[in-house]
């Protein structure tokens, strides 16, 4: 690794006025060190050769600060240099801004650094309060929601970015304010084909916001009406008795011999995450038993193969045909555990990971020797 008067060398060359080709030489070695754990830990020691490089993703050379953008995501991805970004560096009012501008070049690397800066509890909260301040959340999921909003950039990332900030309870309430329509627009991208990172963020993001009990009756109202956003892609091409079609939401009724279930496992997953969430509170249960979601989860259960999946399904499918819990503990996100069924719960959840782990490996064992 480099020392200290080699460190200051290398610094004395990362500024906008040097020469291009001493610039590139430059940052380049620094992308090399950026890609290795022991180059990030260099680079945690160097704050002013972090604040360097993020200065010069401004160059007037399109390569140059390219190479800086993946440096700063590299390092981003090191939650040891979070605090070197976002107080050393001040990298969030400078990313922010680019971001609200639709011709701007590198508005990709920008959401992929404030997703990975998002990551964890403690900086997603310095990143939401920048941009409460600086954006809005609102104007954020506006920015996600308008298609073409930057020619130049997807911004898929900002779902999974999305989906990091709702693990804070206040960014949650922001985005379900019962006063504005921001919440919904989210919705239809749950059967968003054209990126799986773009609508696994969105499911993310539904999947966090139903953890607030307290929003279950309105997620589940006319006003919002989530359920058929989180069924439809858990529903095939079964026929179904006309009774449980009936039942079902319309989108959900009749469906074609086409109809094509979720393509990604973990998505598959989030979505039953989802669901059992729903089903924290008696009127959130009985919601989904008259919109017939057993008939749904069953017929998924029957053609899901991901082991990890099915156990989500099966939990779900427990709590929708099992006996209603006994009075006093119908919110079963309020019920106080003692701390010593906690703890042997979590060993009972430890073991069960376990076991699916090794059914997993099982089951890839065989479809290993069966294509031999």
């Amino acid at each position: 690794m480099l020392s200290d008067g080699e460190a200051a060398e290398l610094l004395s060359f990362l500024t906008l006025g040097t020469r291009p080709d001493v610039k590139a030489k430059a940052t380049e070695y620094i992308l090399g060190l950026s890609a290795s754990r022991e180059g990030c830990c260099f680079l945690r020691s160097k704050p002013d050769l972090v604040s360097a490089l993020f200065a010069l993703t401004s160059d007037i050379s399109v390569a140059i600060a390219k190479d800086c953008y993946h440096i700063i995501i590299n390092l981003s991805a090191d939650e040891t240099l979070h605090q070197v970004l976002v107080s050393d560096g001040k990298v969030l009012p400078v990313l922010l801004k680019k971001l609200l501008d639709p011709d701007y070049l590198f508005s990709d690397q920008i959401c992929t650094i404030l997703s990975n800066l998002t990551r964890h509890e403690r900086t997603c909260k310095t990143v939401f309060k920048a941009l409460q301040e600086d954006v809005g959340l609102a104007k954020l999921v506006d920015i996600f929601c308008t298609e073409g909003y930057n020619a130049k950039a997807n911004l898929h990332y900002l779902g999974p970015l999305l989906s990091n900030l709702t693990q804070l309870p206040e960014a949650r309430h922001t985005l379900m304010d019962r006063d504005r329509c921001v919440f919904q627009r989210l919705l239809p991208f749950t059967q968003y084909q054209a990126s799986v990172i773009r609508r696994g963020g969105v499911v993310g993001t539904l999947r966090n916001c139903c953890f607030d009990h307290t929003n279950h009756l309105w997620l589940l109202s006319d006003a919002v009406d989530i359920l058929p956003f989180l069924l439809l892609p858990l529903a095939g091409p079964e026929e179904l008795t006309e009774e449980e079609n009936e039942g079902l939401p319309v989108d959900l009724q009749y469906l074609p011999d086409d109809k094509k279930r979720e393509a990604d496992p973990d998505i598959r997953k989030m979505l039953l995450e989802a669901l059992l969430l729903l089903t924290a509170t008696r009127a959130g249960r009985k919601a989904l038993r008259d919109k017939k979601v057993y008939p749904i989860a069953r017929e998924f259960h029957l053609w899901e193969k991901d082991v990890h999946v099915s156990a989500a399904c099966e939990k779900l499918v427990q709590v929708l045909i099992g006996d209603e819990p006994e009075p006093g503990m119908e919110n079963l996100m309020e019920v106080e555990i003692p701390e010593d069924v906690e703890k042997k719960l979590k060993e009972l959840d430890a073991q069960e990971q376990e076991e699916l782990e090794k059914e997993e490996k099982r089951r890839s064992e065989t479809r290993t020797a069966c294509a031999k």
